[in-house]
């Protein structure tokens, strides 16, 4: 059977590995918080202290975490780093949602020691991990992605595409994300705009929501935004991070991103109106026409007049 290492336990890592046991693969977890592990523990995971560790215990070693930064550090710590517990004939999978640029140094690195590497993360959220509904955007050797298909599945998957070559996984995420958040934030600024036309909310997503200019996902983010629902899916500071990441592909390949550049903008006020916790459905209240801060409208406007 199988070795899997999973890398991070968070919100959607936790879920994943949960997936994991139930199709009685062989877990190793590691997560740098080791007591949030417990009720993977319970559930018969097999702990392991540092990332070094897991990686020597497994066949397929896989990250979920929040950032570049946290990527690095479980990869490459000098001291105790993942990539120091790889070999030939495993394979490094990264599920995190990260820049292509680092994605694609990672993948240096990892494939200098003799090991694979795929970039592999996922499009859903925690109801979707719980459910299996996973889709994974895989960068990387196209047999290498056969060979691991069944062990994403098995941690969530309902589809698994084959995107490209590395770090064409990671960009199409990116693209999934922003395209997402643009969408988000279009739909919360026209909720505003309706209200002051004395349309309420509630009126206008059940319009809107009926015609075929509304994804399934902006419809199911406008149900959030008009029962005023927050709880941190996705969260917004993710999504900032997320834009940060878009642009900068944009910028290192040359494309012009215009609507990502105004829409970062947008969340970024969001934050600075400490609604960064929130889920990204939290963007509307910039735009609540009876609850906007004349600041906060000033600072949005400020930002879209910057980048047109």
């Amino acid at each position: 059977m199988t070795k899997v290492a999973l890398l991070g336990t968070g919100a959607m890592g936790y879920r994943m590995a949960q997936n994991l046991l139930q199709t009685q693969h062989e877990l190793i977890v590691y997560n740098r918080t080791a007591d949030k592990l417990k009720s993977l523990l319970d559930q018969g995971a097999v702990y392991a202290a540092t990332p070094k560790a897991a990686a020597e215990q497994a066949d397929i070693v896989i990250s979920m975490v929040t950032d570049d930064d946290s990527s690095r550090n479980i990869w490459l710590n000098p001291e105790n780093g993942a990539v120091l517990g790889l070999s030939d004939q495993k394979i490094a999978i990264e599920s995190s949602t990260l820049s292509v640029t680092w994605t694609q140094q990672l993948a240096a690195t990892i494939t200098s020691q003799g090991a694979t590497f795929l970039d592999a993360p996922v499009v859903g959220s925690r109801p979707q991990a719980e459910a299996g509904k996973l889709i994974y955007l895989v960068g990387g050797n196209a047999e290498t992605a056969a060979q691991v298909k069944s062990v994403l599945l098995s941690a969530g998957a309902a589809t698994v595409h084959h995107v490209g070559a590395t770090g064409q996984g990671m960009a199409m995420k990116l693209a999934v994300n922003a395209l997402f958040g643009i969408q988000v934030a279009a739909l919360a600024e026209m909720l505003g705009m309706l209200s002051q036309c004395g349309i309420s909310p509630e009126k206008a997503m059940v319009c809107l929501g009926e015609l075929p200019v509304t994804s399934v996902a902006a419809k199911g983010a406008g149900g959030l935004m008009v029962s005023n629902r927050h709880a941190p899916m996705f969260p917004i500071e993710l999504v900032v991070k997320d834009f940060r990441y878009v642009l900068q592909t944009a910028q290192a390949v040359g494309a012009s991103a215009p609507a990502s550049q105004t829409v970062y903008d947008v969340y970024q006020t969001a934050i600075a109106q400490g609604y960064g916790d929130e889920n990204i459905t939290g963007v509307v209240q910039l735009f609540n026409a009876c609850s906007v801060d004349p600041t906060v409208e000033h600072q949005i406007l400020s930002s879209l007049s910057e980048t047109q």
